[in-house]
């Protein structure tokens, strides 16, 4: 392997936790095998698997699960603060296996069907008026940093709408579910952070226990009600941080990444406002080459998976599944894998997952991003990247994928 992926003190490859070079990481090891014996952070062992097809097949085959507790015998091993425990370790639906998960997945998905989604236009619109607007009063040749400008008040905005989260606990909570994100931490301030997030998420749910609204914590709540089975407090707080934290971290890293991909292609941007292609092209275009989510650790082999040349995985191995890589493997998309061209007639990815775990959040985040987009560049059509040719900082980070930051300057300074 080479620097990309380093090898670690086993002799397998070592991810990096601060997700430096996530993609060129993920090509190494596509080449290597169908799965890849990778050393994760806290000397945890995983099976890596970065092939498209190899992913599809593990996500629909009933001898993978994400139920740590019943699956993963070397869960108790793993050390305090692990950096991935957070979303290994979360206590919700999505680690649930088989008819729990299915059961425990129909709480919340009927609210994100594309049908009921839709109903949520307005109310996203609205949001993307309001920050496009005030990104239009910044002073000629002023910078701005997109994400924390549009992208991550629009999305934060409209999930913790939906679960009714109060107007004041929202940017404390959400920066601590950005640090709990990056894998970059040590142990002792992995643990800090998950130590704030359970903090505040208690409070959370506190809060709506004491005032009820119409939003969808209180949905959940409902389940407390005589004669239906209820949630306990770790599966309620653990499903708030699944889907808030799902809800805003995707979509913010997917508008920002389309917002790059057209500054760095602006002929493409051409073809958009020409109506040859239009938004949803350049968001899947998107999501196949930047997917705003890397890894989800972790999955467990239930029983032995042999998948050819010579690569079986144990009953018990955990497995962690490249999403955002699938989009660019060769098999799957021979030509030009690593370019950005909306254009393109197949642009099939992984980037919210595959089978029962798929993401429920997908049409929330598309229609995002699009509406996004379209504010954005029909608003500001001067709008223009604050140091062109320069590449943003990444996030610190082998989960989540994307710019940590965007600088821009909405209004081009006057000419002399």
């Amino acid at each position: 392997m080479s620097s990309s992926a380093s090898s670690s003190g086993t002799g397998c490859p070592f991810l990096d936790p601060a997700g430096s070079a996530l993609h060129e990481e993920a090509a190494e090891l596509r080449a290597a095998g169908p799965a890849v014996l990778v050393e994760l952070p806290g000397k945890v062992m995983a099976w890596s698997v970065t092939r498209y097809g190899v992913i599809q097949a593990l996500t629909t085959d009933p001898r993978v699960s994400r139920d740590f507790r019943r699956h993963w015998p070397g869960a108790a091993d793993v050390p305090e603060g692990w950096v991935l425990g957070p979303v290994a370790f979360q206590d919700s639906f999505v680690n649930a296996y088989g008819a729990e998960h299915r059961k425990a997945r129909g709480r919340i998905g009927p609210t994100f069907l594309p049908r009921r989604v839709e109903l949520m236009r307005p109310q996203v619109q609205a949001t993307a008026d309001r920050l496009v607007a005030a990104l239009g009063e910044v002073l000629p040749g002023e910078a701005v940093d997109l994400r924390t400008a549009l992208s991550r008040p629009l999305t934060l905005t409209v999930i913790c709408d939906l679960f009714g989260v109060p107007e004041g606990m929202r940017a404390a909570l959400c920066a601590v579910i950005d640090a709990v994100l990056d894998s970059s931490l040590d142990e002792r301030q992995a643990l800090a952070a998950q130590t704030e997030l359970a903090e505040r998420l208690t409070a959370l749910l506190a809060h709506k226990r004491a005032h009820p609204g119409a939003d969808l914590a209180t949905d959940l709540l409902l389940s407390e009600r005589p004669g239906v089975e209820s949630l306990s407090d770790e599966e309620l707080i653990g499903t708030l941080f699944t889907m808030i934290t799902g809800g805003f971290e995707t979509a913010v890293n997917l508008i920002t990444s389309a917002v790059l991909a057209l500054f760095d292609h602006p002929a493409h941007l051409a073809e958009v406002r020409a109506g040859t292609i239009g938004w949803a092209d350049v968001v899947e275009e998107t999501l196949r080459v930047e997917g705003p989510v890397m890894h989800v650790p972790l999955r467990y082999a239930v029983a032995e998976i042999d998948l050819g040349e010579g690569v079986v995985i144990p009953a018990g191995d955990p497995i962690i599944l490249g999403f955002a890589a699938a989009g660019r493997d060769p098999e799957a998309h021979p030509d030009r894998p690593d370019a950005f061209d909306p254009t393109r007639a197949d642009k099939s990815h992984l980037a919210f997952g595959y089978g029962p775990h798929f993401c429920v959040g997908a049409p929330l985040a598309r229609l995002e991003a699009e509406i996004a987009l379209d504010t954005l560049f029909d608003r500001l059509p001067e709008l223009a990247p604050a140091r062109p040719g320069e590449r943003p900082p990444r996030l610190p980070s082998m989960i989540i994928n994307g710019p940590a930051e965007l600088s821009v300057v909405p209004r081009p300074a006057a000419r002399a």
